[in-house]
């Protein structure tokens, strides 16, 4: 069986979490990918005292290593004859540093008319933000994730993950391959470009849909419950041994939530018997599953709502997360072996596809790992050549 990209060359500028994320996904379905790191590295790289960070062994696994410095004239050079026989560039630099390295759209055109440029930015290449430093706490707060986030009686929280990052490097991802199909009919590459603000922007679905609906008079910051406030139950309720979160988006899960509660009398409520009635009765429902949900344990709750086919799920901790069988299986967690630090703990991908093989996952490069075997291979430059340019720092 053959993968879905294998034959594509990508040249992966990506740094910290949006870009590499979106190289992983692109190695994970077949194609070669070159990890390009500066002198210095991808900041990721060391963030641990003393050895390689985990954030960057687990985005760059399943990717070669090749150490270029892209400021020194040579190092540019170097680049853009790889860029002749490559298929993709993904970059997630600062606004305008592409450019003012000269590897911009119309410079790698210019070399190779097939090529497509991937560019994960902040806020995007246009617009009045485009130039504001970005991260992806920068993009929460500015695309009213920080604001919504909490309860209302607290200050604002950031999400404990980082949606903007990821969310941007898969939506990346969704261009690249749309550009490599609309390659397939016109011949040419493209510049695509994804802004992390707006690939986070349509996750505010229920909370923007709640503030048009209300004519902005609904609370912005619902803490557990549904972000439109539209939804009952939807929480996370007590369990005695931990938490367990529940939803009711239909009636006839309510009908079969009084029935696992033996609350008879909550389904002869006609009041209750609609979503519209449940969600102008929050608090009150709220106070009534959680009185029952705290008297068992949270495996307990989760199975009898599982067997009556209502949404529910015990909340898991880091460590059980870490050692889900679930995720185990379908290969989301792997371990593989790191040429210095021993078995370490990778990704798999989300994608599946029945007609493109599984790629093995191996471990992320050490910094410059392949340097030499790439450009042997790629450009066919000899020892004498590359001795000159290790010599001259340029890899």
């Amino acid at each position: 069986m053959t993968r879905a990209l294998e034959g594509l060359l990508v040249l992966d500028l990506g740094q910290i979490y949006n870009g590499p994320y979106c190289g992983m996904l692109l190695a994970h379905l077949g194609a070669e990918v070159i990890k390009v790191e500066s002198p210095s590295g991808d900041p990721t790289r060391w963030r641990a005292a003393g050895e390689e960070s985990y954030p960057f062994l687990m985005l760059n696994g399943n990717k070669q290593g090749l150490r270029l410095d892209l400021k020194d004239p040579a190092g540019r050079e170097i680049f853009l004859r790889l860029a002749e026989r490559a298929d993709i560039v993904v970059e997630n630099f600062g606004p305008g540093v592409i450019d003012r390295l000269g590897l911009g759209h119309d410079a790698l055109a210019e070399v190779n008319p097939r090529i497509i440029l991937a560019s994960g930015k902040g806020f995007g290449n246009d617009g009045p933000y485009r130039d504001y430093p970005a991260m992806d706490i920068t993009i929460q707060a500015m695309t009213g994730i920080m604001e919504i986030n909490g309860f209302p009686e607290s200050p604002p929280v950031k999400a404990g993950i980082a949606p903007a990052d990821f969310a941007g490097g898969t939506h990346l991802l969704a261009a690249v391959l749309a550009a490599l199909y609309q390659r397939e009919r016109t011949g040419r590459g493209q510049h695509v470009e994804v802004s992390m603000q707006d690939a986070l922007l349509p996750t505010l679905t229920s909370n923007l849909g709640g503030y048009y609906s209300s004519g902005g008079t609904l609370p912005e910051r619902t803490g557990n419950r549904h972000g439109g406030l539209s939804v009952c139950p939807y929480n996370v309720y007590p369990a005695a041994d931990g938490w367990v979160s529940i939803l009711c988006v239909t009636d006839r899960h309510w009908e079969r939530f009084c029935g696992v509660m033996d609350r008879p009398d909550l389904w002869a409520r006609t009041e209750l018997r609609t979503t519209v009635g449940r969600a102008a009765r929050m608090d009150e429902i709220d106070e009534l599953v959680g009185a029952w949900t705290v008297r068992h344990g949270k495996d307990e709750v989760f199975r009898l709502l599982r067997e009556a086919g209502i949404p529910a799920a015990p909340l898991l901790r880091l460590a059980e997360v870490a050692a889900d069988p679930h995720l185990r299986h379908r290969g989301m967690l792997r371990d593989v072996e790191h040429p210095t630090m021993g078995t370490v703990t990778t990704y798999g991908t989300p994608l599946r596809l029945s007609e493109s093989a599984p790629v093995p996952s191996t471990a992320a490069p050490l910094h410059g790992q392949h340097s030499r075997d790439v450009l042997r291979r790629h450009l066919d430059l000899t020892d004498a050549e590359l001795d000159r340019l290790a010599a001259d720092q340029v890899i």
